[in-house]
């Protein structure tokens, strides 16, 4: 039985009868915006002509990326000149019928524009306004161009990740955008946070979502160490551990997993060793417990280190490929993907990683085409027909 399973007629959204207008592009504002659409939001995409950038990206069927629609999905789409009168006229109008903006344009931009929250605020004051950026709205490195690569060298992640890596003196490439998703998801919990605090004083807000304090997040640990002098251990603590046929990751955070452990690689008398018998010596020792965890598991296969492991109660894993964790009965269960639809025929998105017994949190089955709902928001704010619709829209 799921979670949602428990409560029958599950069909409430959270954030039904929201409005958000999503002026962001790439990754961390959709991200967002995604997420207040799947909790019932109607999100309001505003687009250029052209289509934001993502629209390109690959896998592409027909024109149609699948990386923009796991990230907008569910959302409405909507064409306005931002640089002319009547796109800002546009805007301007519904706002005054929007609960939130998300933009994410380097800060400066909706100023010039006259669409920043100062200039925005008398047409609604109960909007809240989530500005995502780089470096933060205001101070030196304000105005800087800033993307999740850089973010992630400019954080000190890059070279905390680095220290990890025996051997290494060169940072790893950066190919998974994790400073856009976290982002992404602080913003989130900012406009869910700003929605309550409104139900209280009635007033919206100036949300200013920073990606490099975001980012610096992830490094708990790191972040003290680097005010403080502690010594690494000789080997880093997590990392691959070879079997027969391949790889572990075995974690021991715990002296139940490190007992356990002890007793599933035939160790015990290492349970009172003094080197490794509590956690100051054990990690001083680290290289040396993990030699003899290796000799132990590479005359295994993966699966009969899990099977052992597992049984003992100690965290492990095999090395997977995205691929392979698609396939995991764990998220068939979870029903943690959903089918969409977009000019291009059916693809999956991964929903929303929680589960609620009172609301139904799954994304919306349909992508937008580019300026799809333009038409129908001109007539709803009463500017009507004026600006011309991209060819083949509606």
């Amino acid at each position: 039985m799921q979670l949602s399973d428990k409560h029958e007629d599950t069909t409430t959204k959270p954030f039904a009868g929201l409005r958000v207008l999503d002026f962001s592009t790439t990754i961390a504002g959709p991200h967002c915006a995604r997420m207040l659409a799947d909790m019932g939001a109607e999100v309001i995409k505003i687009e250029s002509d052209g289509g934001e950038t993502m629209r390109t990206r690959p896998p592409l069927r027909k024109g149609c990326s699948t990386v923009f629609g796991q990230l907008n999905v569910g959302k409405k789409s909507a064409v306005f000149d931002l640089k002319s009168e009547d796109g800002k006229e546009a805007v301007r109008r519904l706002v005054a019928t929007a609960d939130v903006l998300v933009e994410n344009f380097r800060p400066g931009v909706m100023r010039r524009l006259r669409l920043d929250y100062d200039s925005l605020r008398p047409v609604n004051p109960k909007l809240i306004y989530c500005s995502i950026s780089g470096y933060g709205q205001t101070g030196p490195s304000a105005e800087l161009p800033a993307y999740a690569p850089v973010i992630h060298a400019a954080s000190g992640y890059d070279m905390a990740h680095l220290a990890y890596q025996p051997g290494r003196d060169r940072p790893d490439y950066c190919g998974i955008y994790h400073a856009d998703v976290v982002t992404g998801t602080y913003g989130f919990g900012a406009i869910a946070s700003a929605l309550y605090q409104r139900t209280v004083t009635g007033l919206g807000q100036h949300i200013d979502v920073s990606m490099l304090e975001s980012m610096l997040t992830l490094t708990v640990i790191e972040l003290q160490s680097s005010q403080f002098a502690v010594k690494p251990p000789p080997r880093p603590m997590f990392g691959p551990t070879e079997t027969a046929n391949g790889f572990v990751m075995i974690t021991v955070a715990s002296e139940k997993t490190f007992q356990g452990l002890m007793g599933v690689i035939g160790r015990p008398e290492w349970i009172t060793d003094a080197r490794f018998s509590s956690y100051a010596p054990r990690r001083e020792n680290w290289a040396d417990m993990m030699d003899g965890v290796e000799a132990w598991s590479k005359r295994l296969t993966t699966d009969a280190c899990l099977v052992a492991l597992s049984t003992a109660g100690v965290p492990a894993s095999a090395y997977r490929t995205i691929k392979e964790a698609l396939a995991d009965p764990q998220l068939a269960h979870r029903q943690a993907l959903s089918s969409v639809e977009d000019g291009g025929g059916s693809f999956r998105v991964l929903n929303l990683p929680f589960r609620m017994t009172g609301a139904d949190t799954s994304p919306g089955e349909t992508m937008a085409a580019l300026g799809e709902h333009t038409r129908g928001l001109r007539e709803e704010i009463g500017l009507g027909d004026v600006a011309p619709i991209p060819s083949g829209k509606t």
